[in-house]
């Protein structure tokens, strides 16, 4: 029998500060929320919990603060409890992160990374190289050397 998949990908916006804590057991984890737009609903958004362990964790707390973009692969985590106070029965789903890529810069402006390092004042030197003229002959794989 076939195993289940459990796979989420989301990219938005932090909605608050990062915090980290220690387990008793000493590993670190860190706990945020996106916003994902969910584009072209009048400025509607769905709000997502994410949870980020050890190395992933550490480099959200130091990289991340409220309002930069970022891109989460994980897999979503069901939690169930009794509300104390309510007695109620209370659950919620949560992003477990295995991956979350930086989509600013260090000041939010859009230049990906995820790095403090100083820029270079040097401009770039590469170019982008556009191809324009594409024909539609097959392949003729004995002219590839490998």
């Amino acid at each position: 029998m076939a195993r289940g998949i459990n796979q989420v990908i989301l990219m938005g916006r932090l909605t608050r500060d990062p915090e980290s804590r220690t387990t008793p057991s000493g590993k670190s984890v860190t706990s945020f929320s996106i916003a994902v737009d969910r584009g072209g609903q009048d400025d509607q958004a769905d709000f997502f919990d994410v949870t980020a362990w050890e190395k992933t964790g550490e480099l959200v707390q130091q990289y991340l603060s409220k309002g930069r973009r970022v891109l989460v692969q994980g897999r979503l985590r069901q939690d169930s409890w009794d509300d104390k106070e309510t007695g109620k029965k209370r659950s919620r789903v949560e992003v477990t992160a295995t991956d979350v890529t930086f989509l600013d810069g260090p000041n939010g402006d859009g230049n990906g990374g995820g790095s403090s390092a100083p820029r270079s004042s040097e401009p770039s030197k590469q170019k982008d190289t556009v191809i324009e003229d594409v024909d539609d002959k097959p392949i003729d794989l004995s002219e590839i050397p490998f």
